[in-house]
């Protein structure tokens, strides 16, 4: 089964208002409206130059971010009861609702990645801390060509 193909704006545009409606109570700091809103400033970047495969990987880095950060604010400034109204209640659950559906998001954005052309292995195995000559070719020292043509090779004939 294919899932449809969302679009990039749709999705800017989702949690743009998600991230509007979360902060419009003041109950969170403002690290989390800056968080988010930068992220979704980088989203812009990403749509602006539809090649840059930088953009879309920034965008889909800061997604996966703001999913943790999300995580910590809505733990850690969760009103208790006593000062839970409904406005605060609203906020909370767009700010909710915006972190539950950055999963979705990031995948979708992963799959534009892919379709730009990026290609994210992951792979842990052993690390070195020299570089990889293996496929190094030195443009420096070039094969000694000889300076006389080879007599066993004849000139083909001009007609």
């Amino acid at each position: 089964m294919e899932l449809p193909a969302v679009s990039l704006k749709a999705i800017i545009l989702v949690h743009w208002l998600l991230t509007v409606w979360g902060c419009m109570n003041y109950l969170f700091p403002a690290s989390y409206a800056w968080g988010n809103f930068s992220i979704l400033a980088v989203g812009i970047w990403a749509v602006v130059q539809r090649d840059s495969l930088d953009a879309i990987m920034m965008f889909l880095t800061g997604l996966l971010l703001t999913v943790l950060t999300d995580i910590i604010h809505v733990s850690v400034f969760y009103p208790s009861n006593d000062y839970l109204t409904d406005v605060k209640r609203f906020s909370i659950g767009m700010a909710i609702f915006s972190l539950l559906l950055k999963p979705a998001s990031c995948y979708f954005v992963y799959q534009m990645y892919r379709e730009r052309g990026g290609e994210y292995t992951f792979n842990i195995g052993l690390i070195r801390a020299g570089q990889d000559r293996s496929t190094y070719e030195p443009i420096d020292q070039q094969d000694a060509s000889p300076q006389w043509p080879d007599p066993s090779k004849a000139a083909p004939h001009p007609y």
